[in-house]
């Protein structure tokens, strides 16, 4: 999503094809097995999880992007598990291949490379954000909640929606969002697995990035990365008499 809203945005790029890379492990997962039994045949598991994979399918359809799926293969996966997801697929018009590219190189993934340059060269992608951007922020957190997330809502203090509101006053109403939250999940509650709905989502805070021009929408208990270390390398680079750069790595 971050991709398509917000580079694909800014970038003026249209994507002619999507692959989305699963796992037999992830989806026996999001399909209630323990961490320490993923390496166990349980096709019925995975056949729970897979609503997973169906709403990633679902999403991408929303932003008009043709589909393919990449099976990363472990050795712990057994054929029947591979056949499912090929089958569950199929199901929802993609094709999903098997790939090995970690042990066999360019060839594991040869199937897969093939179908998505036809995807490609077939040129029905009809891409589209799935917002516009004078949509208010409010709203654009709110479509993302519920199309993506299939959330009922949204909620945020006052000072949180003060807050964007002063965003757009300030001239940064036609910035994308870039939601952070847990990855782990549909929800922001990383337990809660495969493709639940009837969910709301919290807004704890809203920061405006100004320079990469969108605003950050802090959701949940999810900590961001810091942008620099305590002593970022930039108080070691400088030019020498020569007019050279010094103190890279």
């Amino acid at each position: 999503e971050k991709f398509f809203d917000i580079k694909c945005r800014k970038a003026g790029l249209n994507p002619s094809a999507t692959v989305i890379v699963a796992t037999v492990r992830a989806l026996k997962m999001h399909g209630g097995v323990a961490k320490d039994d993923l390496k166990k045949e349980n096709v019925e598991a995975l056949k729970k999880g897979l609503a997973n994979l169906g709403r990633h399918i679902e999403n991408v359809k929303k932003f008009g992007v043709p589909i393919a799926v990449a099976v990363n293969h472990f050795i712990s996966d057994t054929d029947a598990e591979i056949e499912a997801v090929k089958a569950y697929c199929k199901e929802h018009g993609v094709e999903a291949f098997k790939c090995t590219h970690w042990g066999e190189g360019g060839k594991g993934i040869e199937a897969l490379a093939s179908h998505v340059a036809a995807l490609a060269d077939k040129g029905s992608s009809q891409f589209k954000p799935i917002y516009g951007e004078e949509l208010p922020l409010w709203d654009k957190v709110k479509t993302i909640a519920r199309e993506i997330y299939r959330a009922d809502d949204i909620v945020a203090d006052k000072s949180v929606r003060d807050q964007l509101k002063t965003f757009e006053a300030q001239g940064y109403g036609k910035f994308p969002i870039c939601m952070a939250k847990t990855q782990y999940s549909f929800t922001t509650d990383p337990n809660l697995k495969g493709a639940p709905t009837n969910h709301v989502v919290p807004i704890r805070e809203v920061r405006l990035s100004a320079g990469a021009e969108f605003i950050v929408v802090i959701c949940g208990d999810i900590m961001t990365m810091p942008g620099l270390p305590k002593v970022p390398s930039a108080e070691v680079i400088g030019l020498d008499d020569q007019g050279q750069i010094a103190g890279l790595f």
